[in-house]
């Protein structure tokens, strides 16, 4: 008895829920026919509706949707793919040892993979990133990017490709400048990299890792950072660091801020793999600027000096020459007749600000006094023992003058791809010259395209006509169409002969 009242409890159960079942699918499909377009085995629904889930504020503190889609819009028509070529030529010898190269350490080698036997047959090619920053078509991007190449490519975000002239370069903040001959090109406006603050959303644009137009987000991780990358005598390293991701391949791109304008260069990453594990490093903004001003000019970039060796303050520094900690920047010692000398900073001042700036680290101040030229006069206030004192410096060049050392500008110089200085009174005595053109530096262009030449090379003559003086070089080439053969020594008396053609 008791076992057939189990189970007509057991139909019962079931047949409730067969019941509540049948209704449930049956609104389910009600449903469906309501919300969901005809599809033959799967459901299309006519729209996602997302939301802005993250809010940040601006400058003046109004909050506003974190959305990076408009900003990456603005500026990925102004970032470049920048291809550069060396010739198999250019290698010399098999057997040569190659110097080391510290961007190899955090880029790794851009032309990596191909044997010494490969280098003599055929050209290398790297890649990196470069930004627009105006419509005359100029192009910032890292030195050791285009670094010995023979040829330059630039390849705009529409895929129109245009060979590229190296304006002019600067080793000692790992920049370059190139020009494209484009109509119509998008550019990027650059702004004072002081206001960038820790903690502000940034954007890397480039080209990693062969993945073209690529943005990544993050926020700024440090100012005034400087990772020892650059072994330049005059190195100046003040990188902005970003946790954006940053790879092989973004070297020369752009560093954003939320309204698309260019807050720095990207340059090197922090990685033990060569690729992005956490951190990269951008020349910031401010240092761009002058670089390129100076390069358009002077054609050079004019390096005011202190003429100081500095260390940054810590607890460590202070109780090692047994003062009081103060933050700022120690003067180890002060170049002879340098600026620093002649105002009267001795060696032990802290130096706390320059122009009213506060220069809490040794990068600080580089990055300060890197965007002075020679002659020009600047408000240092350090601390000696234990009382700040305000002195006027006058920052002089490398040489040890405050004048402006200008180069020579031609456009066919630009054609040549070289910088050249007429040859100084020592070597002239020494080969018995009363004149000469000695080539100091060497640019992707005609010379190293279609000849062997090296720096450190003396020009005597041009088809045949005497060289004396750099104006000899222009108003000979100027011009002038066909072949050229220069004609001239190197500083161990090695007679060469060059040839190669002007024909664009």
């Amino acid at each position: 008895m008791k076992s057939d009242t189990n189970t007509k409890s057991a139909w019962k159960i079931y047949f409730f829920s067969a019941i509540i079942a049948l209704v449930v699918s049956y609104g389910v499909i009600e449903f469906n026919k309501q919300t969901t377009k005809d599809a033959v085995g799967v459901t299309v629904v006519d729209s996602v509706h997302g939301s802005h889930v993250l809010y940040t504020a601006d400058n003046e503190g109004n909050i506003k949707p974190l959305d990076f889609t408009e900003t990456s819009e603005k500026v990925l028509d102004a970032v470049v793919h920048i291809k550069s070529t060396q010739n198999g030529t250019s290698y010399g010898n098999q057997g040569a040892r190659e110097l080391p190269d510290p961007f190899k350490e955090y880029f790794g080698d851009m032309f990596k993979g191909q044997s010494p036997e490969d280098m003599q047959s055929r050209p290398r090619v790297g890649t990196g990133s470069g930004v627009i920053i105006n419509d005359k078509g100029y192009i910032v991007t890292n030195n050791h990017v285009i670094a010995n190449a023979d040829e330059v490519e630039v390849t705009l975000y529409n895929n129109q490709s245009y060979k590229a002239t190296v304006i002019g370069t600067d080793p000692t903040t790992d920049l370059a400048l190139l020009q494209i001959k484009a109509d119509n090109l998008k550019t990027m406006a650059l702004v004072n990299s002081d206001d960038v603050e820790v903690g502000e959303w940034v954007l890397a644009v480039g080209n990693p890792l062969g993945l073209n137009s690529t943005v990544t987000a993050g926020i700024v991780s440090a100012k005034a950072r400087s990772i020892h990358i650059n072994t330049d005598k005059f190195a100046v390293e003040s990188f902005i660091q970003t946790d954006a991701a940053i790879n092989p391949g973004n070297s020369g791109g752009a560093l954003v801020n939320l309204d698309g304008n260019l807050v720095g260069i990207n340059t090197a990453i922090a990685s033990t793999t060569g690729t992005y594990t956490g951190y990269g490093f951008a020349v910031p903004s401010n240092i761009v600027t002058k670089v390129v001003e100076d390069l358009l000019k002077y054609g050079n970039v004019q390096r005011g000096m202190l003429g100081v060796t500095i260390r940054t303050m810590d607890g460590n520094l202070a109780k090692e020459k047994d003062v009081a900690f103060t933050k700022g920047v120690w003067v180890e010692q002060v170049g002879e007749d340098s600026g620093a000398d002649m105002a009267g900073i001795e060696s032990g001042d802290i130096i706390v600000s320059v122009n009213g700036k506060e220069t809490g680290t040794s990068p600080r101040l580089q990055e300060i006094i890197a965007g002075k030229r020679p002659g020009d006069k600047v408000a240092i206030i350090v601390n000696r023992n234990g009382k700040e004192k305000e002195l006027e410096v006058e920052l002089k060049n490398s040489e040890g003058g405050t004048s402006i050392i200008k180069k020579e500008e031609n456009e066919v110089f630009n054609l040549l791809g070289a910088d050249f200085e007429n040859v100084n009174k020592e070597l002239a005595k020494k080969f018995g010259l009363d004149g000469g053109v000695q080539v100091t530096k060497l640019y992707p262009g005609k010379i190293k395209k279609e000849t062997q030449m090296q720096e450190g090379f003396i020009i005597t003559h041009i088809d045949g006509k005497r060289v004396k003086d750099i104006e000899d070089v222009a108003s000979i080439l100027e011009g002038k169409k066909g072949g050229v053969m220069i004609e001239g020594i190197y500083e161990d008396g090695t007679k060469y002969y060059y040839a190669f053609g002007l024909d664009s």
